[in-house]
Parts: C-alpha cells; sequence; structure tokens
C-alpha cells in the first residue's frame, strides 16, 4: 500500500500544523507521510512550540521545517485542518477532518503543552484510522 500523504493546515502555519507535521514525522512516518501549510506565512515557527518540541520530544522543528504555503507541498490524500475559525481554501483530497485546537500562541506553557498533547494524541487516532483502511480506499 502506498503511504498517504497528509498536509496540516493552518492560517500562518507557524505553531499547531508545524507541531502536527513534526509529530506525524516522529509518531507515524511509517503510515504517513506529514506536511504542513498554511494561507499565509510567518517569518520562523512559533518560539514557544519549538522549545517545547524540544523538551518533550527532543525534536528541533526547526532543522527541517519552515513555514509555507499550500502551493510549496505536494498533492495530498489527508487535509486536517487545525480549527483555524476561517474559510481554509479547497484543497483536493480524498479526506478531509478539522480537529478544532484553540491555537495556544501567546498563552503560557501548560496551555501550549495541552495542545501538543491533544496534538500527538489525534496523530495516533489518524494513524490507527490509516492503518484500517477506515479514511480512504483509492491507495490501496
Amino acid at each position: 500500500m502506498k503511504k498517504p500523504k497528509v498536509s496540516f493546515v493552518c492560517v500562518h502555519n507557524s505553531c499547531r500544523s508545524q507541531i502536527a507535521e513534526a509529530l506525524g514525522k516522529h509518531l507515524s512516518s511509517t503510515v504517513f507521510e506529514s506536511y504542513s501549510a498554511g494561507t499565509e506565512t510567518k517569518p520562523q515557527i512559533n518560539q514557544d512550540a519549538v522549545r517545547l518540541m524540544k523538551e518533550m520530544y527532543q525534536i528541533d522543528m526547526e532543522k527541517t521545517q519552515y513555514s509555507k504555503l499550500l502551493s510549496e507541498i505536494p498533492q495530498v490524500d489527508i487535509v486536517i485542518t487545525m480549527g483555524c475559525n476561517v474559510n481554509c481554501p479547497v484543497i483536493p483530497c480524498e479526506y478531509r477532518e478539522d480537529w478544532g485546537l484553540n491555537d495556544p500562541t501567546g498563552k503560557d506553557d501548560v496551555e501550549f503543552s495541552k495542545t501538543i498533547h491533544a496534538i500527538h494524541t489525534k496523530i495516533l487516532e489518524l494513524t490507527e484510522k490509516i492503518e484500517k483502511n477506515e479514511l480512504i480506499t483509492r491507495l490501496n
């Protein structure tokens, strides 16, 4: 079976979607390919997210990731929006899901950690759905 490509999408591609890309690669790279992108970009990934991901997972997102536009990633099979409360552009895909996560930017480490843990859990749930062929059949 071909590994599906998953895009985690958020407006600025600087925090939640970057965390999801990093955790997707860290936890589920044998099941799916992880990408993240946004409709706008920021000059750098959110520094609280960078610091906490280093502390919690020993992942340095700045080594392999950067804020990028949707046009900079390949065509994907699955689109996961983070819950930005904006109309996301239409992105061709086989499956779409919104995770409804609040942006922790500007909040304390406790809130940031809650968001990171929520993304971790949702990555594992997504992995299980893909492994059980519950999302898309075209990839088999």
